[in-house]
């Protein structure tokens, strides 16, 4: 007995040692490590998550959506919390529309703390997989971006990346405008991950909507012409800008081959590229309207001017004629543009000499970028006057030798439209409903030689004029053909089978209302401007004119 009550003393004497020993220890951790332990708790539990603002949507300027933010859920799973990846995996596959294998490679890496399963999952399909309750899954809110019409103006409107920034177009250049501010949100999880209390810690600001210059209506007609001459030419691209030249609003601007802005991924980068500002080429006849211009201005020609011009014409070391083969003839400065010759506008620009021509090309903007409120726009590439060889007045003023963009040319010839003002182009009319400050212009030209230079420009569409089959009942049209061959990149010369054919124009020719730019890259089985360019000009105004209610003129 004695024996029995020894062994049951020391027994409670031991429990007494480690209760004492559990007291020690628990007072140590409370006042020495509580601190510490008390955050690496809160650690675990909480976490704060970042709540994304709503993207500013872009909409036309009648309200039509282009580019819209919907409620979307990025997936991830903890693997280390996953009961069984097999059949996790066999559950998510048709719902998040990937290989079940694939997802049960992810779901079994047992090393990893974390791994995404999808990003940007929209928010109903999001829910779907919720409600599954397969613990380990993490949602977090984001923004999906979506372009409600596809692929129209795709290329203006540019793409977002999947961390919700601006890469390109619109989305990229006014990205501050559309992005907002960012929340803040503290989730408090249990030990398999699912959130059990949630706070706000600070509200996210959605971004600013955008209201553009673009008549939806209007662009889809351009880009259906566009696809129509990418079907009959087979061009490397295309290009087409509808501008109103009194303001220098933008109502359409296409390109071709077209981009489904949902899945950009899918095209080339070629295709993705906005060339109305990120193409460079030789203008060729259109710049000839910029020659008679400055001369016209000086005064040292009138649209009645006669000269005597020859089939081809000496300047240094070069000999330049006409697209076609004639004889002698005697062409007024009107005559000259209109039928285009080559010959005729070398010796107007002769007649202004290097350091005047000089001065127009840059009074017009070439060899500076417009200021349209895309990013990416190209300068166009002027020769400096110190750099003009002897024969450099022989290629210039018939579009030779300088190179341009879509826009620049669009934009300058909107000065001739306007009244003589040059105006910067714009795309965005308003932010958040509030409108945007038109931009300011300068003159480039009294309105009487504007005048002057319109009426000349009618002479394209008359008989003998280089788009004379095309035209459009009730309305008068003014406009340019252009067709300039492009530099073979092996020989750095003159290709003798690679073209842009190219036309701007605007009516009513008097007053103007409307203008359009038409841009073909190496068409191929037709290579002129009257023949390529001209006649989409010709069927994108036949189609806006009564649209807008134009009246006839």
């Amino acid at each position: 007995m004695p024996t029995t009550e020894r062994r049951v003393g020391q027994l409670f004497a031991v429990f007494l040692v480690l209760l004492a020993v559990a007291g020690v220890r628990t007072a140590y951790l409370a006042a020495v490590k509580g601190g510490s332990l008390r955050q690496r708790a809160a650690s675990q539990q909480t976490t704060a998550v970042t709540v994304p603002a709503q993207r500013g949507s872009i909409v036309d300027r009648h309200g039509t959506q282009l580019a819209v933010s919907e409620p979307a859920d990025d997936i991830a799973a903890n693997p280390r919390l996953i009961v069984d990846p097999v059949a996790a995996a066999r559950r998510l596959a048709p719902l998040l529309h990937q290989g079940a294998d694939a997802i049960a490679v992810k779901l079994a890496a047992r090393g990893s703390g974390f791994v995404y399963l999808a990003r940007q999952v929209p928010a109903d399909m999001a829910e779907r997989i919720r409600r599954l309750n397969i613990a380990g899954l993490q949602f977090t809110s984001v923004d999906k971006r979506d372009y409600p019409r596809g692929s129209l103006a795709a290329q203006v409107l540019g793409t977002v990346g999947i961390d919700g920034s601006g890469l390109s177009g619109l989305e990229y250049a006014d990205d501050r405008v559309l992005r907002g501010h960012s929340g803040t949100r503290r989730v408090t999880s249990d030990a398999l991950g699912h959130p059990i209390a949630v706070a706000d810690a600070s509200q996210a600001e959605p971004g600013h909507g955008l209201e553009l210059s673009i008549d939806a209506t209007i662009q889809s007609r351009a880009e259906a012409v566009l696809a129509s001459v990418g079907r009959t030419y087979g061009p490397k691209a295309a290009t087409a800008i509808v501008m109103d030249p009194r303001s220098g609003e933008i109502l359409a601007l296409a390109n071709w081959p077209p981009v489904n802005a949902n899945h950009v991924a899918r095209a080339s980068i070629a295709a993705r590229q906005d060339h109305a500002v990120g193409f460079d080429y030789e203008p060729g006849s259109t710049f000839k309207a910029f020659t008679v211009a400055g001369a016209l201005q000086e005064g040292l020609v009138t649209p009645s001017t006669l000269f005597d011009l020859p089939p081809e014409i000496q300047v240094a070391d070069r000999t330049i004629s006409d697209a076609e083969s004639r004889p002698d003839e005697t062409l007024s400065t009107a005559r000259i543009l209109a039928q285009s010759s080559n010959v005729g506008a070398i010796r107007i620009g002769l007649r202004l000499g290097r350091s005047h021509f000089d001065s127009w090309v840059h009074r017009f903007g070439f060899g500076r970028p417009t200021g349209v409120d895309l990013p990416g726009e190209e300068r166009g590439q002027v020769l400096p006057l110190d750099r003009y060889s002897g024969s450099s007045m022989g290629n210039l003023p018939i579009g030779q030798g300088n190179s341009v963009t879509p826009m620049q040319m669009a934009t300058a010839y909107a000065a001739v439209a306007n009244g003589g003002i040059l105006r910067a182009p714009h795309l965005v009319r308003a932010v958040d409903g509030h409108g945007t400050r038109e931009p300011t212009g300068r003159r480039v030209l009294t309105p009487p030689v504007a005048a002057e230079l319109r009426q000349m420009l009618k002479g394209v569409f008359s008989p003998g004029g280089t788009a004379s089959e095309v035209s459009i009942p009730g309305y008068q049209l003014a406009g340019k053909t252009g067709t300039a061959n492009k530099i073979d990149p092996v020989t750095h010369t003159y290709s003798s089978s690679r073209y842009v054919a190219s036309f701007v124009g605007f009516a009513p020719a008097r007053r103007p209302r409307l203008l359009c730019a038409v841009m073909v890259d190496e068409p191929q089985g037709a290579i002129y401007g009257g023949v390529v360019a001209a006649p989409a000009f010709g069927q994108i105004m036949s189609f806006a004119l009564p649209y807008l209610r134009v009246p006839p003129a």
